[in-house]
Order: structure tokens, then C-alpha cells, then sequence
């Protein structure tokens, strides 16, 4: 690893001292600052920085920066964290840990995060605007934000007021559900279709199980990888990268993936495919095991005479196989699977029939210990819910379902929810809450079925557009919290529009960032990792931790929790204005659950959630499985709590599924579609229609292949744009860190200090680009400019970004100018804002076409 000198952006600047910054802050703004539209956010005294060779200790803590959810230990000096490394304790990461983790050392005592509560004083709102944000204390910010609600009470508009939840824990329902509920608005909207609802919709429709699923690497012989990349961007890194080595000795990896990722190097196959071709490859790599007679007949069953009839082109009648514990396999082969050979596949996919028809018959000579592991490439497409399915049909198929060295669905924990709200909503709240949506979902065009509802799941980028048009109705007012959709949706200009346009808009977070820029009110934010409580969920290696979260520094500035402390103090503001049911709520029902003290402050109420979360865990008077911990103060001094090994085949035959079996014909999706379709009074073939699928008939309810659907003209726009994440990307949070641009050649034909497109020497050669050149890239929805890294890890045809550079805000490293020059392009301004409807998911990979000019 080559590490390079620091880059002039990165040195320390003139900066206020942490008792200069709080005189001036009283003094309501007159500071100098290095960034004039922001006068609040500025550095903290380095001389505060804690002594060398003081002894500390290591306490236990949260990773959050990446789904991954490590548990991890923090070496805290003099209330100061210097260090970080994973919690032994832990059976999910094995103290293992992953560069990402340590960039939160950076990030909480990053000179650019919010120190104090921020007010807007310019009333216009725009990328052009300079918010001209000046401090005040916590008291005037929640007058204001609780006079805000109140208005929307008196005039019977709560439906107008709206929650967006960023990254979260399981404190989230705290302000995401029952605060939202109780003012009386049905607009609590998550970031979940930014992220990957999308490959929950596979595993959902074929073994009835929406979640993530974790991957049995140590008892695996065969990994066949989709478009995930699990040593640098998939859940659970640090194991990985602990594990893999180990893994390589024992089964064989292929990956189907356009650039050559971090795992693909270590790869025995690169099926280097054009993008949005998964679907295809999965359904020939069905038809080269079926016609082979390579399916595991222990879970999937035989032919009554034990003679394979799968042939290619011939039918095969359904009557003379009999299935154990599957349902649909012959109707599958009818419908789909019998005229898509490999060298169909090959054709629509630009890698060759051998290969394919190689790793098919190898993967499925390995089974049943083999995963077909589903990520971003098949399942954030336009048309990537059947393409998921195809993909995870193929566990079905070789019985690698539940089985060892397979795919596996989450272990249980006993954590619970909170209290139940029902009581503290008055009329206005119960009317208020059966309004409509303000991201559609549920409509004809946007089915999102989670777990077989129409309208079940949450539809994130298209809320920009129910705000801009007013559809179902206006909002009036927001509250956000750990999140930047101007910067991290598709065509995310569209949220610039959106936020101008909504009156009034609190945003909660550590850095002030694009979405901030529209905000009338910012509120400083606790580092998860550091300085907040909560706990977190996560899988992997058979088990599934819960991971602590608590404060184990000091904070040198007065942040809150977002989802305990400020509700809990928006509810007293509220109280105070004669609407006291939030606050009610909290003091009757969030009880210390070892005590039975009610909570009489925010600080303790936020203690109190966590308990009450966790009790089951270390109450050994209500444990029921798991880890055995003797009390709050052991779990606190331990910081995770592991579930039993994993149960494996407990599933087989009672699966989550309309026939309790994994369904190759997927009754689950029949009846979900059908459903939704008598919901608007059309046919299911209509709800395709206009949903932009093409299938029809019979073949809507089975993994099928579907042609890609690509935006842009190619004779305009040549290549297709490949988006991708990044060992250190912290969520699009990583760029205001020196050691993010410091180490960003970790990952193959990245470049440090610059954001670069990568594009093969072929087509570099045929646009007339050399290496370092200053390009642009342009899509039909906009362009970016970037540096071309000229390397033959991409394919021919395609160009590959990684995503997290780009920022015009977030602070003065991760922007060459704050509010107007950013550093690098965005991935997102050039993304087209589409969706595979049926799951929601908003379509990142492969979605668009572009083109490069040479600045």
C-alpha cells in the first residue's frame, strides 16, 4: 500500500479556539471563519488534543459506517478517543475490523462539524443562496421547531408535516414512528430504497424472507458472487476481510461484476458481463444445471422414474416430478428457463458460453455447500426484482438455502420494541395519519410490495417529487435527520427543488452538507460511535450480535441524541403550548426498567430507551436465549450481546411463503400482485405495463430475464455508467477526512487525492484520453467532472465511478470551496432518478448511459 505526502487542502488553517468560538456565539455571530456561509462551524482548539503516553482505556462502541454494524472498542485517553479495534467479544466480527472504522476518529473530531444549533437568516432557498446561518442556543431552536407543530395543530394540517430518516438505530421508532404518529402525520419516510430494498425482493418471493441474509463463508465450497463485493462495500467487511483468506483455501469464488472489485481480484472466475446482464447469466446458469441433472435432489426433489427430462426447448410435464421442498420447478423450466441456454446468455451478456456453462456446472458439483450471493448489480436496476429472483433461485436449486455454507436468514435476539402510542393520539393525530403518503407508494405505477403489501414498502427518491408537485399534498414542514438526498439519490437536483420549496426544514446531523444548506434550523448531532445511545442489529459467521452504543467520550460542544434526546425535548416544548401526549407518552412509558424511575431529564430518558430495547438481553430475569450477561452494568462494560449458533435447514419446508416451500412459480408474488392490481381495479399485466416490466402472464410470478432498461441514446451516449462503492466510504461521509483521500488507491484503479472515471485503454484510446486527463462525464440528466484513470479492470463499452466525492458542502476538505465548488462529481447528479417498482428500490447500476468530453 503506497501512502502519498498530505495534500496542501488538508492543512490545518487559522481557526477559532474553543472559547473564542463560545463568546462569539453569544454574541450571535460576528466570528471569522474560513467559510462565511456557515460562521458557526469551525475548528476546536488543537491544543486540546489529549497528552501523549497517557494512560487510558479500551470501552466498547458502534461502528456505523457502513450496514455492516460492527462492534467495535475504542482506547479512550483523558475523555479522548485515539484508537479503534474490534470487540472480541463479538461472534459476529471476531474482533476484526476494517479501515472504515477508524476514519470515525476523524469524523468526530472533525474541525467542520456543527458545534452549536444553527438559524437561517436568508429566506431564499437555493444552491446560489447563502443560508447566512447564525447560532442559537437549544432553547430558542425548539420554541421554534414546537411552534411550528403546534401551527400545524391548529390548523388540522399535521398530514403537512413530514420525518426523513437518514442512517438510523433501533432507537429510530422513538422520532421516526411514534413521535411522527402522535403529532398526526403518515409522512415518516426512511432511506431504505436508497439502499438495497431491492435485493430484499428476491429472497422474499422465492423463500419469504425480506431482510439481508448473512453467507456461511467457512463451511462454503463454492461462492458465486452478483455484483456484491464483500472485502470492500457489502455488509460485514471486517469479517470478511478476516475470513476470506481462509475461505479462498477451501471453496472457489466467481463474480459477476463489469470492473475488476477488490473481491473480484481475488476471484478464480471474473465474469466481466455487461451491465445489467445478471438476469440472464443466472437464468442459462439454470438451464446448463437442470440440463445437466446437477440440481440437489435432497432438498428440490426428483423425477418420479429418476430419468432427467430437462431438455433444451421441450416441455416437460409437471405431473412426473416430484418436489420436496420446492413448488414450482417443472412450471419454472415450462415458462422460462428451457430455451435460455448459455450460449443465449453469452449473447446478451458478452462473456462466453464456456464460462458460463463452466461455473454453472462447478458451482452446482459443489452443492449443497455453495451461496449464490445476491448484491447491488442485479438488484438496483430498473427492472431488477426478477433478475433478483433469478439470482437467488439458484440457492434454491442446489439447496444452499438455510443449508451449511450457504445462505442464511438472520438469527433471533430478543430485543424488543418500545411501549405501545395507541392511547396518546387525539383525533387530530388519528385523522391526520391515514392521509396519504408523500412518496406515492402504493399507487397503480408504484406497487413497493414489501412483504407482499402493496404500498408496504417505502418509496425514498420519489417523496422529491410528491414535495415539488404537491402530490398528495403540500408539506409545510420537515425534520430530517442523518441524511443527504440532494447528494446521495438519484438525479439528486431533484431535492434541491424539493427542500426550496418546503416553509420550514430542521436538519439534524454532525456536518452541515447539501441538504443542510436548505435547512431554516440545523441541530448539532451525537457521533454514533462515540458519543450517542442506542444499539444496533447485525449478522454474520452463523450469529447475530447486538451491539451498545453509549457515550465513551466528552463532548467539548453540547450535541444531542437525535432519536431520544430531541424528541424528548420537543416534547416538553409542546407540552408547555398545551399539547402534552409526546411528552406523556415518554414519561409514563419509558420507565427505567430497574429502577421504575421515570425519566425527568432527556439524558436519562435516552438511557431508559436503550434498557428498555435490550432488557431480554441483560436482565438474567428475562433472558430467553443467547449470550448470558449478569446485568445493565456488565452489557455497558461488554458492549454486545451474541444470539445462538445458527439452526441450519430449520426452514426447509417451512418457509415464509404461500406454500411454506421455496417457490420457483412464486404464489407469494401471484397474490401480492394480484392484489395490488384488484386495488386499482386493473389486471396484473397492466400493473407491469405501467411499471415498466416485460412480462406478461404467467411469467410476471417466475424469476424470468428481463432486458435491461438503459437511459440514453447509445449513437449519443457510448458507454455505459458503472457506479460502485469503496473500503473507505463511510456512507458519502468519508470525504471531509484526510486519510479518506490519503488511502483511496486501497481499492483497484482508484487514485489518491483525485476522483477518478475508469475507463479501459480501448475506448480511452478511441475518445483520444490519456491518463490524469480533466474529463467531464454527461448523461441525459446532467454531468460531473472528474479525472479519467485510464485501466483494464473495467469493460470495454462501460465507465466506473466510485461513489463519495463530489461534495459542495460537508466542509473545507470534502469541497474545494464550501457551498460552490465541489471536490470531484457526484455520482448521483448523472444517475437518472428511476426505480424497480415492485420493490421501490431506487435504480443505481447500470441504469444510465454517458458520454466523456475532455475539459
Amino acid at each position: 500500500m503506497k501512502r502519498t505526502s498530505g495534500d496542501p487542502q488538508s492543512a490545518p488553517c487559522t481557526s477559532l479556539t474553543r472559547r473564542t468560538f463560545i463568546k462569539g456565539s453569544l454574541a450571535a455571530g460576528a466570528m471569522a471563519s474560513s467559510m462565511p456561509a456557515l460562521r458557526a462551524f469551525v475548528r476546536a482548539d488543537p491544543a486540546e488534543a489529549a497528552v501523549p503516553g497517557q494512560a487510558g482505556e479500551w470501552l466498547p462502541a458502534n461502528c456505523q459506517g457502513c450496514t455492516s454494524w460492527c462492534s467495535k472498542q475504542v482506547y479512550v485517553v483523558d475523555g479522548r478517543a485515539v484508537k479503534v479495534r474490534g470487540n472480541p467479544h463479538s461472534k459476529v466480527n471476531m474482533g476484526a475490523s476494517c479501515p472504515r472504522s477508524h476514519l470515525g476518529l476523524q469524523q468526530v473530531y472533525d474541525p467542520d462539524r456543527i458545534k452549536v444549533p444553527m438559524k437561517r437568516t436568508n429566506p431564499n432557498k437555493g444552491r446560489d443562496q447563502d443560508p447566512g446561518f447564525v447560532p442559537i442556543s437549544w432553547d430558542e431552536a425548539l420554541e421554534t421547531i414546537a411552534d411550528r407543530i403546534m401551527d400545524l395543530r391548529k390548523k388540522n394540517e399535521t398530514h403537512k408535516y413530514m420525518l426523513m430518516r437518514g442512517r438510523y438505530t433501533y432507537m429510530r421508532d422513538v422520532l421516526y414512528d411514534s413521535m411522527t404518529k402522535i403529532i398526526g402525520s403518515p409522512n415518516n419516510i426512511s432511506h431504505s430504497t436508497l439502499c438495497a430494498e431491492g435485493e430484499k425482493f428476491g429472497p422474499y418471493y422465492t423463500e419469504g424472507l425480506w431482510a439481508y441474509r448473512q453467507y456461511d463463508i467457512e463451511n462454503t465450497r463454492y461462492i458465486l458472487l452478483w455484483g456484491a463485493d464483500p472485502l470492500a462495500a457489502n455488509r460485514q467487511v471486517s469479517y470478511y476481510s478476516y475470513a476470506w483468506g481462509n475461505a479462498l483455501d477451501r471453496a472457489k469464488v466467481a463474480i459477476v461484476e463489469p470492473r475488476l472489485s477488490a473481491t473480484a481480484a481475488k476471484a478464480d472466475e471474473w465474469l466481466a458481463a455487461e451491465p445489467g446482464q445478471d438476469g440472464a447469466i443466472a437464468v442459462a446458469m439454470a438451464h446448463v444445471i437442470l440440463t445437466e441433472g446437477l440440481w440437489y435432489r435432497d432438498f428440490v426433489g426428483d423425477f418420479t422414474d429418476g430419468v432427467n427430462r430437462f431438455a433444451q426447448g421441450q416441455a416437460v410435464d409437471e405431473t412426473l416430478f416430484e418436489e420436496k421442498y420446492t413448488h414450482g420447478l417443472v412450471r419454472w423450466w415450462n415458462l422460462e428457463v428451457k430455451d435460455k441456454t448459455a450460449e443465449w446468455a453469452a449473447d446478451k451478456a458478452g462473456i462466453s458460453a464456456e464460462q458460463i456453462r463452466r461455473v454453472a456446472i462447478e458451482y452446482a458439483q459443489a452443492a449443497p455447500n455453495v451461496m449464490s450471493w445476491v448484491g447491488g448489480g442485479p438488484s438496483m436496476q430498473v427492472r431488477s426484482a426478477y433478475a433478483c429472483m433469478a439470482c437467488h433461485a439458484l440457492n434454491g436449486l442446489t439447496g444452499g438455502v438455510d443449508n451449511v455454507g450457504g445462505t442464511l436468514k438472520a438469527n433471533t435476539v430478543y430485543t424488543q420494541g418500545f411501549p405501545d402510542y395507541s392511547e396518546y393520539l387525539d383525533e387530530i393525530a388519528k385523522q391526520g395519519k391515514e392521509h396519504e403518503k408523500i412518496d406515492q407508494r402504493g399507487r397503480l405505477e408504484f406497487p413497493c410490495l414489501k412483504e407482499g403489501k402493496s404500498g408496504g414498502g417505502v418509496n425514498t427518491n420519489r417523496a422529491a417529487d410528491g414535495i415539488i408537485n404537491e402530490d398528495p399534498n403540500e408539506i409545510k414542514m420537515a425534520i430530517a435527520y442523518m441524511n443527504n438526498f440532494n447528494f446521495s439519490a438519484p438525479e439528486g437536483q431533484r431535492w434541491d427543488k424539493a427542500l426550496a420549496k418546503i416553509p420550514f426544514l430542521v436538519h439534524i446531523t454532525t456536518n452541515a452538507s447539501e441538504f443542510s444548506w436548505f435547512a431554516d434550523i440545523v441541530l448539532p448531532d451525537t457521533h454514533h460511535q462515540f458519543e450517542k445511545w442506542g444499539y444496533t442489529k447485525s449478522h454474520g459467521h452463523g450469529y447475530r450480535h447486538v451491539v451498545l452504543q453509549q457515550p465513551i467520550i466528552d463532548m467539548p460542544f453540547d450535541y444531542k441524541i437525535d432519536e431520544t434526546e430531541i424528541p424528548f425535548l420537543l416534547g416538553k416544548k409542546l407540552a408547555d403550548r398545551g399539547f402534552d401526549l409526546l411528552h406523556r407518552y415518554h414519561v409514563e412509558k419509558f420507565k427505567d426498567p430497574e429502577t421504575g424511575k421515570t425519566p425527568t431529564n432527556e439524558k436519562e430518558f435516552a438511557e431508559y430507551a436503550v434498557k428498555i430495547g435490550t432488557e431480554k438481553l441483560w436482565n438474567p430475569a428475562k433472558w430467553e436465549g443467547g449470550d448470558k450477561i449478569n446485568g445493565w452494568e456488565e452489557f455497558k462494560k461488554i458492549g454486545v450481546s451474541n444470539s445462538d449458533p445458527y439452526p441450519y435447514r430449520k426452514r426447509w419446508g417451512k418457509m415464509n411463503t404461500e406454500t411454506g416451500m421455496f417457490e420457483f412459480y412464486s404464489e407469494t408474488l401471484k397474490k401480492a400482485l394480484e392484489k395490488h392490481a384488484q386495488k386499482h381495479g386493473a389486471s396484473v399485466d397492466h400493473v407491469l405495463e405501467v411499471c415498466n416490466y416485460q412480462a406478461r402472464g404467467e411469467l410476471a410470478f417466475v424469476p424470468h430475464y428481463e432486458e435491461p432498461y438503459v437511459h440514453g441514446d447509445p449513437t449519443e451516449f457510448p458507454l455505459v455508467f458503472v457506479d460502485h462503492k469503496a473500503r473507505l466510504n463511510r456512507e458519502g461521509r468519508s470525504a471531509n477526512c484526510s486519510w479518506y483521500h490519503e488511502l483511496k488507491d486501497l481499492d483497484p484503479g482508484e487514485a489518491n487525492y483525485a476522483d477518478v472515471a475508469k475507463i479501459n485503454p480501448l475506448d480511452a484510446r478511441k475518445m483520444g484520453l490519456e491518463d490524469g486527463d480533466t474529463i467531464k462525464i454527461v448523461s441525459p440528466s446532467g454531468e460531473i467532472e472528474c479525472t479519467a484513470r485510464l485501466w483494464e479492470g473495467v469493460r470495454p463499452g462501460t465507465v466506473a465511478k466510485c461513489y463519495g466525492q463530489g461534495h459542495w458542502a460537508y466542509g473545507r476538505l470534502a469541497a474545494k470551496v464550501f457551498g460552490k465548488q465541489p471536490r470531484g462529481g457526484n455520482n448521483n447528479y448523472i444517475i437518472p432518478a428511476d426505480y424497480d417498482r415492485l420493490s421501490g428500490a431506487s435504480a443505481y447500476y447500470g441504469t444510465t448511459r454517458v458520454k466523456i468530453v475532455k475539459v
